[in-house]
């Protein structure tokens, strides 16, 4: 199988690292000349596994697979001037552009699918949201993290709402690490404590998935305990509504596109 990226930015490099550190079977991966240097970053990496292109044509081409990852404005421009090949399987990271414009946009008769992965991919973690469901691209997507079938689009749109909250989780550890480093630790120990705490509790709960969230808040907390104070202080300040109120603004902005 040959594996092609149109579009290297970060979510196609951390996919293509993904794969290249899986045990996903193939016999190598082409590289759109967009963006030279991370593509010569992922060369340099993996050496004889990738190749980089001159054209976008020469990566569909020459592979089974191809992968698109470009800006919204910038896949609409250059997506209808490619030929792609019949029944050849077409994935989509592209967040506004919706399965059926898309299959439009490509003219042929390919195998169409969205999939919204996440930075942890590249470390062979993380869901990997897919619209329609496809038995191929899910099995290839579960080697290299946790595959979601949706069978509504629209119900995608929450996937990518939700996944637009990744820059405020990061912005709330540096908060927290920062506190720490003010109260005296180094930036190397406030930010490793940090991260692995929130890694730990991710996990926990990952683990424990088929309990309801509420049960985490439930057994986190003792009545006027720490964790109370914590949670409670912020229910009042309405972080977690003004949460809500973030991601329907990006679900209306996503709709409206």
């Amino acid at each position: 199988m040959k594996l092609g990226f149109i579009g290297v930015g970060n979510i196609s490099s951390d996919v293509v690292t993904g794969i290249c550190n899986s045990k996903i079977s193939f016999k190598k991966i082409f590289l759109s000349p967009r963006n030279k240097k991370k593509s010569h970053i992922l060369k340099k990496k993996f050496k004889n596994k990738i190749y980089v292109t001159k054209t976008n044509q020469e990566v569909i081409d020459k592979s089974d697979w191809v992968f698109i990852g470009v800006l919204p404005e910038v896949g609409e421009k250059i997506i209808p001037q490619l030929k792609f090949k019949s029944n050849q399987i077409v994935v989509s990271f592209i967040s506004t552009i919706e399965y059926f414009k898309l299959k439009k946009i490509l003219k042929k008769k390919t195998n169409v699918v969205r999939a919204i992965p996440m930075p942890p991919i590249a470390l062979g973690k993380g869901p990997v949201a897919i619209f329609p469901p496809h038995k191929k691209v899910k099995f290839f997507f579960d080697k290299i993290g946790d595959t979601i079938e949706i069978k509504s689009e629209k119900l995608s749109q929450t996937f990518w709402a939700t996944s637009g909250t990744m820059s405020s989780f990061y912005e709330m550890l540096k908060t927290l690490s920062d506190w720490l480093v003010k109260k005296g630790l180094t930036r190397l120990q406030a930010q490793k404590y940090v991260t692995s705490l929130y890694s730990a509790l991710a996990e926990l709960a990952a683990v424990n998935s088929k309990k309801d969230l509420k049960h985490f808040v439930a057994e986190s907390q003792t009545p006027g305990g720490l964790n109370w104070q914590g949670v409670n202080e912020l229910r009042k300040a309405g972080y977690y509504k003004s949460l809500e109120k973030s991601i329907n603004n990006i679900l209306k902005r996503l709709k409206n596109n």
